[in-house]
């Protein structure tokens, strides 16, 4: 333990004598510890948000798509695109023949859209949803004002609609919408609600940008030959697997999928969005730890160069220690204390530098990012090891100096 003292205090006076060499020494080990720290609060932020943003769908809720989910990770889509879609006689043939099942909500959508009033017009950038009467009960919405359309409004196509606050701010700042007329898509649409604010989804696509109206009309609007989203609320928790695999028998035997066929739709729950993204944030942290360690590499590039200048600088000393009867192993020791601690305050500083990033990427976007403890390990971990493995080299030649040859060095 002295010993380790005495090679700390050493290394530490070396560091201090020196400290504008050593920083810029450090900067690849810093660079990369706070690239890692940064990364790995991103995700565990996106993580966070992702549970928390699939929380706000409907209970016991799933459903019933032509697509995969959530669109994270690399798909064939134009094997998807070929798939059958699924329409409104697909939604009526579940009501009617899966006892399992509560409720179901078909809906459509379609991005991009401007809606406009006489006196302002929004972006082109508001996503209008064609559904039914049920769809609040499985999509977590609520209404902030008016009301939503009923069954006869549905069933009519009446040109109705209900505005998400960002819309209803854009288009009627500082007043209620109720009761005025929007158009969409050059029609003319009564404003019956504003729905109640929801913030983004993942942190990036806003909820509230968005405006809602009966499914007829909305495939008046925009076709027919589109491929519906069912979301399916089953009668109780205890029957959710069993609502699945209704609508799953369902499906296959209204396609005439062969039993060891793969089905030609998917079937959706919150674990699986959520399984989903995590398979894809795995490969985000094998990236960052990748990039992490090539920059750790550089960094300890930068060591084993200002470690092998050391030792040509204190050959002298080497010699003199030597000779008043330190060990091979004591100098071999000191010069890799001496490489650790050098990784070591790199990592500390990257690790700083990375948590004041995670906090000023919270701060300004509002952005729910925070770092694991794991990473913060991981990460110095990694800066320590890099340290030692490149500090080995110098601190071998270093202990290798024979004290004679050593001493007559000028």
């Amino acid at each position: 333990m002295r010993a380790f003292l005495d090679n700390l205090r050493l290394a530490l006076g070396t560091f201090l004598g020196n400290p504008l060499r050593s920083l810029l020494t450090l900067l690849g080990i810093v660079i990369g510890v706070a690239t890692v720290i940064t990364m790995m609060g991103l995700i565990e932020g996106l993580r966070t948000k992702v549970n928390r943003d699939m929380g706000r769908l409907g209970a016991h809720t799933f459903q019933l798509t032509k697509w995969p989910a959530g669109g994270f990770g690399r798909f064939n889509w134009a094997k998807f695109a070929k798939r059958p879609d699924i329409e409104m006689d697909d939604v009526r043939a579940i009501e009617q023949s899966c006892p399992s099942v509560g409720v179901v909500a078909p809906a459509d959508d379609e991005g991009g859209q401007k809606l406009a009033t006489v006196n302002a017009e929004t972006r082109p950038s508001v996503r209008v949803f064609g559904t039914t009467t049920t769809y609040p009960m499985t999509s977590g919405i609520a209404v902030q004002s008016g009301r939503y359309f009923n069954e006869v409004e549905s069933l009519d196509g009446r040109h109705v609609a209900l505005l998400g606050v960002d819309v209803a701010d854009t288009l009627f700042p500082g007043i209620d919408p109720v009761g005025f007329e929007v158009r969409i898509k050059g029609r003319p649409f009564l404003v019956i609600g504003v729905l109640q604010r929801r913030g983004s989804f993942l942190g990036m696509v806003s909820m509230d940008n968005q405006a809602i109206i009966p499914l007829r009309v909305f495939q008046q609007l925009y076709g027919k030959s589109r491929s519906l989203d069912v979301d399916i609320q089953a009668k109780d928790p205890s029957l959710f697997r069993k609502a699945q695999d209704e609508v799953s028998n369902l499906m296959r035997r209204r396609r005439d999928v062969k039993p060891d066929e793969a089905s030609d739709f998917e079937l959706h729950t919150n674990e699986s969005v959520t399984a989903s993204f995590n398979q894809l944030s795995q490969v985000i942290t094998i990236a960052g730890v990748g990039v992490c360690l090539l920059s750790l590499v550089v960094g300890g590039i930068g060591i084993l160069n200002i470690m092998l200048v050391s030792v040509m600088e204190r050959t002298r000393e080497i010699g003199v220690r030597k000779a008043l009867g330190a060990r091979r192993r004591r100098i071999l020791g000191q010069f890799a204390t001496e490489a650790v601690l050098l990784a070591l305050l790199g990592g500390t500083l990257g690790v700083g530098l990375g948590f004041g990033l995670v906090f000023l990427g919270d701060w300004m976007v509002g952005f729910p990012m925070s770092v694991p403890p794991w990473a913060v390990a991981l990460a110095l971990t990694m800066s320590c090891g890099v340290g030692l493995l490149f500090g080995i080299y110098p601190a071998a030649r270093a202990a290798k100096l024979d004290p004679v040859e050593a001493m007559r060095t000028d």
